[in-house]
């Protein structure tokens, strides 16, 4: 069938988290780009919590702007808060989050992306994956209109929109977030192609007028007075007097037992659901009946935006009966007299398990076609946004003939993301943690930039002005290295600070590198006490994230040195790839379950083979041998 509209290189479907980041790097790369989404008017909208970033999540968005993508930008110029997360702990744990203002977050991600130049738009729903006539090659789309559209690249970013039902109470009805229609029809075109499909479930609470609430009753939580953004691009914030604030409340058991009396209309109870929600954020029903020795939750009132006056109450996500939710809130201290402006409801989605797609994000069965987002089963913005974004520079490279885009577990948390779903799979929607990095000291969201800012320009994504500003901080971080590694302290003038730090003092001179590592001591310490060592660092720089940068490097050396030992004993088995049309049968000295497992999987290398749940050591000792002959 041939297409009233030019042929696209790339076709985007879904202009959500995943879908905006995949269409700007994809025609940021040059490519020829086409944006389709049912609506145009909610362009990335936040359809859950107002806010970007946090517990390992942040380190995604630092990285996905290291490389050139577009949340950081947007996440900076749109927030009403700013909060660097797990600060108590060492800088692997450091975390950036911000409270977004909703609407203009939506907005400000449509600007950036209708700067592009080769990106164009399309308000409509596809309902097919056009594809040769055995299935192998994915060739356009198809949408409800009748029309079609031919690229070479197709990414699906579906979202919560695949054949999506909304559940509040015992009312149930087809939608893809409050107030918009579920896409029909993808996943049937792509179960006739051979794809597995599966069904997963999130929520989201009631939305409050704030006007309604008791602030008295609830503790303040303000932002951080000296913000840290999430674009190594962003100049200025707002300070913490210009932030908005948010609130922290508490359920109680009066709250819990309100609650329980709508159990038996749940749909999480009675049947109705039976797919599987997000273990690490789970509904208040949920909470309160796994953790029944809990008689409190903690609950933060976080604020939509600059200019509105409704309220998210976090921590409350439900699919009670309306009447129920409302007068459970009700009994919450400093709500009594709540006004729910949107119920909370649950809803479930199709996804693909995503041992069907490689680490490029295209999928195994049909060439040409790309998965990113909660279609490969993962939860949160941060987490399909930075699947949008491999997606989209790999489906550019792919119809320029360049070889595939690939992040290592080792080099961004990124790569821990696509190899753990991958080879590990999920059966609930997968959210990033720390504690899922094997090498999280490397990647930490401080030095995103050093690590990632460089591939990025190299691929045509990161611009030529953030690789020169990215060239003069490694230049200017270096060359304060060496300074204070050379440069020697003495005991007349450290001692009086390292007294008053509670740090034994000095008995000869020493070089100034050797007192960082001290826990008592940072490197502003030092230039405190030595007018000279100042004078010469503000020579090279007086910008916060070099000092900052120079001192963590210098006091975890001993930790960031053994990390890059390990990365390196672990490089051959990464770097050892292994054939797609490898026949394991055929492989006698393989366990029946490691045989399995990877003839599911099709793992493309050995490193991402040993990671596989059900592969022995012994099984990749005998593939090792086996590649080798």
């Amino acid at each position: 069938m041939s297409s009233l509209f030019p042929k696209y290189d790339v076709i985007v479907v879904g202009a959500g988290h995943a879908g905006s980041e995949a269409a700007g790097a994809a025609a940021e790369m040059g490519a020829k780009t086409l944006l389709i989404t049912m609506n145009l008017d909610a362009i990335a909208k936040m359809s859950c919590n107002p806010a970007i970033g946090g517990v390992a999540k942040g380190q995604l968005v630092r990285e996905i702007d290291a490389l050139g993508g577009l949340t950081g930008v947007v996440a900076d110029k749109s927030a009403v808060q700013f909060r660097m997360l797990n600060t108590s702990k060492g800088p692997a744990m450091w975390s950036p989050r911000c409270q977004s203002d909703r609407a203009l977050y939506s907005n400000m991600m449509r600007e950036e992306l209708e700067k592009k130049e080769n990106l164009h738009f399309r308000q409509d729903n596809v309902v097919d994956v056009l594809t040769t006539n055995d299935g192998k090659k994915a060739t356009g789309v198809k949408t409800s209109t009748g029309q079609t559209f031919e690229a070479q690249s197709i990414i699906l970013t579906t979202g919560t929109f695949g054949n999506g039902l909304m559940h509040i109470g015992e009312t149930n009805f087809g939608g893809g977030r409050s107030g918009e229609r579920a896409s029909i029809g993808i996943s049937a075109a792509l179960e006739k192609l051979g794809f597995e499909v599966g069904r997963l479930k999130t929520g989201t609470p009631p939305r409050l007028d704030g006007r309604s609430i008791d602030y008295s009753k609830l503790e303040i939580q303000y932002g951080d007075s000296d913000p840290s953004p999430f674009s190594f691009m962003t100049e200025e914030l707002p300070s913490k007097e210009e932030q908005l604030t948010c609130w922290i409340g508490f359920t109680n058991e009066e709250v819990h037992e309100t609650l329980k009396t709508g159990f038996s209309r749940s749909p999480m109870f009675n049947g109705t659901i039976e797919s599987t929600g997000p273990r690490y954020c789970p509904s208040i029903e949920d909470k309160i009946n796994r953790f029944s020795d809990k008689n409190s939750h903690q609950l933060f009132l976080e604020p939509e935006g600059w200019d509105t006056y409704e309220m998210y109450l976090n921590g409350f996500s439900t699919s009670l009966p309306e009447d129920v939710q409302y007068n459970a809130l009700r009994t919450i201290p400093g709500f009594e007299d709540a006004v729910m402006l949107r119920p909370g409801y649950a809803i479930e989605y199709d996804y693909f398990p995503p041992y069907q797609i490689r680490r490029s994000m295209e999928t195994k069965i049909t060439e040409g076609l790309f998965f990113a987002g909660q279609i490969n089963g993962t939860t949160g913005y941060e987490e399909a946004a930075c699947q949008g974004l491999m997606a989209g520079i790999n489906a550019a490279r792919k119809v320029k003939g360049e070889e595939e885009f690939i992040l290592k577990r080792s080099e961004a948390y990124i790569g821990v993301l696509i190899d753990d779903l991958i080879t590990k799979g999920t059966e609930e929607p997968y959210r990033m943690f720390t504690s899922r990095a094997e090498h999280r000291i490397l990647l930490r969201q401080d030095n995103a930039d050093l690590r990632l800012t460089e591939l990025g320009h190299n691929i045509g994504l990161a611009s030529t002005e953030r690789f020169e500003r990215y060239k003069t901080k490694k230049a200017a971080i270096d060359k304060l290295h060496d300074l204070i590694a050379d440069y020697t302290v003495y005991p007349q003038k450290m001692d009086p600070m390292l007294e008053e730090q509670g740090t034994s003092k000095l008995s000869q001179p020493v070089k100034a590198k050797t007192l960082i590592p001290r826990p008592q001591l940072s490197i502003y310490n030092l230039l405190n006490a030595d007018e000279e060592l100042s004078a010469k660092t503000s020579a090279i720089t007086d910008d916060k994230d070099v000092l900052d940068q120079v001192e963590i490097q210098i006091k975890y050396a001993g930790y960031i040195e053994k990390e890059f030992e390990m990365v390196e004993e672990m490089k051959k088995q990464e770097d050892t790839l292994i054939p797609d049309t490898l026949n394991y049968d055929q492989i006698n000295s393989l366990s029946a379950e490691g045989k399995q497992k990877m003839d599911r999987i099709r793992p493309e290398t050995l490193g991402q083979a040993s990671r596989i749940s059900g592969v022995s050591p012994s099984d990749i000792s005998v593939l090792m041998v086996y590649l080798k002959n």
